[in-house]
């Protein structure tokens, strides 16, 4: 038939590599694998995560779509089809779902920050507990750490030093 067809003279392969090039080549990198909640179909995953956290995040994302949704399609159905009553009632359930969004991710915020104790202020809230408790309990506060003037509590005869004995 071909002469060229026998013996692959004249022949230009596109799209493969030579030896020389593929030797040139650098390997390719293989990327690393990233864990996912959906591994094995099961969420074994999200035990990772807080309850909490996962809970606000998923009623979150199910507030906010649906506000995204209604919010869209409200007008749409009112402008397009005529429908005075349902996309009107469309439009303000979107804007409830979400403001919903927003309660439910500030009340997820304030559990998180009620949660997290502040760092170096617990010295400092054990102090002010027990000055709390000595105003509670109707005494007065002990003056006799603080107190400057000699004729005080905490004066010079009461210390033992330079003392005189009391004359008969």
């Amino acid at each position: 038939m071909f002469s060229l067809d026998e013996d692959d003279e004249g022949e230009v392969s596109f799209g493969e590599s030579s030896d020389a090039e593929r030797e040139m080549t650098p390997d390719i990198p293989k990327a690393p694998s990233v864990k996912t909640f959906d591994d094995g179909g099961d969420f074994e995953g999200a035990s990772d995560v807080d309850s909490g956290t996962l809970r606000a995040f998923v009623v979150a994302v199910i507030y906010a779509n649906a506000a995204v949704l209604l919010v869209a399609l409200g007008p749409m159905l009112w402008f397009f089809e005529g429908w005075s009553r349902i996309g009107p009632a469309l439009f303000v359930a979107g804007l409830l779902a979400g403001v919903r969004t927003y309660q439910t991710y500030r009340s997820w915020e304030r559990s998180r920050d009620a949660a997290e104790p502040e760092p170096g202020g617990d010295a400092d809230d054990a102090d002010d507990a027990d000055d709390a408790d000595d105003a509670d309990d109707g005494s007065a506060p002990d003056s006799s750490a603080t107190s400057d003037s000699p004729t005080g509590p905490a004066g010079p005869d009461d210390s033992g030093t330079d003392a005189e004995p009391p004359e008969a």
